[in-house]
């Protein structure tokens, strides 16, 4: 019985430092936060039922019976829940397709490692989030990919003049190109002027997964790109990191990425 005696003795946990997040972890956490809401209605609607079906037994056992009012009761529960877990369903759909195409992206930058580059996924800022950031020898990239459904036949090309992103001659909404530069200047002015030259100038990138992609105009600030295309276009950048840059780059937002929390508004 000497276990009885052994004082208490205070725990932590092994891990000096918090994991970094993964590709599509914010909208994984969106699944997850619907998926819970979700589970709120069908207890809701379960409840409900079981007060009626309670009702039913009494009247049926010859027991004061109150079936109509509970019944009433539970037939609106379930319309407000069902109508509810519907628009939830709904919802999953393009989040999971979000999701799944983040972490495709992410296995591709993933790759660049063997080029010397660093990456990381899911930064969280107010209210937005990076997917992707890259730092490597050519420089800071911020990666934003746009999963985007295809249509069932006909063409799924998109062409980027230089200003706009059009998709099959439509527009998107919101506007890649104003999200993308918003993401690369905030990375600069919070973090970067602090940690190398003000020079360094961060690229945006945006990336269509399973989209055709029509070769964009020379000299682009923003480049709109399959994620096959990328790794060539970087091959043509000239260096600009060494890695004592590249380590204190990817140092100043790891810290920050395992310091941030999580935002539900994203």
């Amino acid at each position: 019985m000497d276990f009885l005696h052994r004082k208490k003795v205070t725990k932590r946990s092994p891990l000096k430092k918090k994991p970094l997040r993964l590709p599509g972890q914010s909208v994984q956490e969106q699944i997850n936060s619907r998926v819970g809401k979700a589970m709120e209605y069908v207890v809701l609607m379960a409840l409900a039922i079981t007060v009626a079906i309670t009702e039913w037994f009494r009247w049926f056992f010859k027991s004061p019976p109150q079936p109509i009012i509970p019944t009433f009761l539970a037939v609106l529960v379930c319309y407000y829940a069902i109508w509810k877990l519907i628009l939830i369903w709904r919802g999953l759909k393009p989040l999971r397709q979000g999701r799944d195409g983040e972490r495709f992206v992410g296995q591709c930058l993933e790759k660049l490692r063997e080029r010397g580059y660093r990456v990381l996924h899911d930064i969280v800022g107010d209210k937005f989030n990076i997917d992707h950031l890259l730092i490597g020898p050519t420089g800071v990239y911020t990666v934003e990919t746009k999963t985007i459904s295809k249509p069932a036949k006909g063409p799924c090309e998109i062409i980027y003049d230089g200003e706009a992103v059009s998709m099959n001659g439509f527009p998107p909404d919101p506007d890649p190109i104003v999200q993308a530069k918003a993401q690369a200047d905030w990375i600069k002015r919070e973090f970067l002027k602090d940690v190398i030259s003000d020079d360094l100038h961060v690229r945006p990138v945006v990336l269509y997964p399973g989209w055709f992609v029509k070769p964009q105009p020379k000299g682009c600030d923003v480049w709109v790109l399959n994620p096959d295309a990328l790794p060539g276009f970087l091959q043509n950048e000239k260096a600009s990191l060494d890695k004592h840059d590249i380590q204190a780059v990817e140092g100043c937002m790891s810290v920050y990425v395992r310091h941030s929390e999580p935002n539900s508004d994203l």
